[in-house]
């Protein structure tokens, strides 16, 4: 990362289980006003995506002024109390599944779900539940990671399918590669059915997106896996989107989470907004897949998209 300003550091953040901001001791309020650091620490999940992400958010955070650091945090269980804390400022999360583990945190495992496919009514479920503990959502872009059904492109065609609603009306026997939660959860078989009206005659339990799911579409021992919508590696194992039409899925859009005494101020809102303007899911997918095939570094992928978007000189 260049510039004067700029302090970037790349380790794995390891805290105990038990780290708690503040606001937990004092649920409902919010102690501090919103604050401004001139340092800030960025957190990321570990994954491709949320190294992306990272990335652009300390390269914009730099631009406009501030120094950064960057810190690998493996799981949510992990970062989420240290963005409580103040150990990290900084962290992209997914609206809908942040919010749903948020309500779990708050009232218990079995809490009813708060995400829904209404990307309104999950943010202002999500700033409720965050706000007692310090933190911020900003808002959304058009960037969305969200579960994703895909099938053979031959078979889209043969069948002339480019939705769920398709499929469901072709009554077609699905045999489903997914995680083995998939019978189970909601957005998955339930849904499908429920909503869609497809026959998933099983499930095969191999993973959502793993390469091994895909395949098993792609040879058609199964007619269709859940994957996301960011995926950039479908078209290498000749697979296509079908189109959640009926809106199954939760509203998992791109939400930055921000500690609000320490960058809650309109400094850095205003800063990672600029990424609002432009970054969209295709957006993501493309760059998932230069550091995930192409194997290119994620600063250097998030720089280069930076530039192209004129967000960086």
């Amino acid at each position: 990362m260049r510039g004067a300003t700029a302090l970037t550091a790349l380790v794995l953040l390891v805290l105990p289980a038990c780290t708690t901001g503040p606001s937990l001791e004092n649920r409902g309020q919010v102690t501090a006003p919103p604050g401004d650091s001139h340092h800030l620490t960025i957190g990321s999940a570990g994954f491709t995506e949320s190294d992306l992400l990272a990335q652009m958010y300390a390269q914009l955070l730099n631009r406009a002024g501030y120094k950064t650091s960057l810190l690998t945090v493996a799981n949510r269980e992990l970062y989420e109390p240290a963005l409580e804390s103040g150990r990290i400022d900084v962290v992209p999360e997914y609206a809908a599944t942040f919010a749903d583990w948020l309500n779990a945190k708050t009232h218990g495992a079995d809490a009813e779900p708060v995400g829904s496919p209404d990307v309104a009514t999950t943010m202002k479920a999500l700033r409720g539940l965050a706000a007692p503990r310090g933190l911020t959502v900003l808002p959304p872009g058009r960037a969305v990671d969200q579960n994703a059904f895909a099938v053979s492109a031959s078979y889209a065609r043969q069948h002339r399918l480019s939705t769920l609603s398709d499929l469901g009306a072709s009554r077609l026997k699905v045999r489903l590669a997914a995680g083995d939660e998939c019978v189970q959860r909601p957005y998955c078989e339930p849904g499908l059915r429920k909503v869609y009206g497809i026959d998933v005659t099983g499930v095969d339990p191999k993973g959502v997106g793993t390469t091994q799911a895909k395949r098993a579409v792609q040879q058609g021992r199964d007619q269709m896996v859940l994957t996301t919508t960011t995926d950039a590696t479908l078209g290498s194992f000749g697979l296509v989107l079908l189109a959640d039409d009926k809106h199954l899925q939760n509203a998992d859009y791109v939400v930055p989470v921000v500690n609000r005494s320490r960058a809650g101020g309109p400094g850095a809102a205003r800063a990672l907004g600029r990424l609002n303007e432009v970054l969209t899911t295709e957006d993501l997918a493309r760059m998932n897949q230069q550091v995930d095939s192409w194997r290119r570094l994620p600063a250097d992928v998030a720089r280069a998209y930076l530039r192209e978007k004129g967000l960086l000189k």
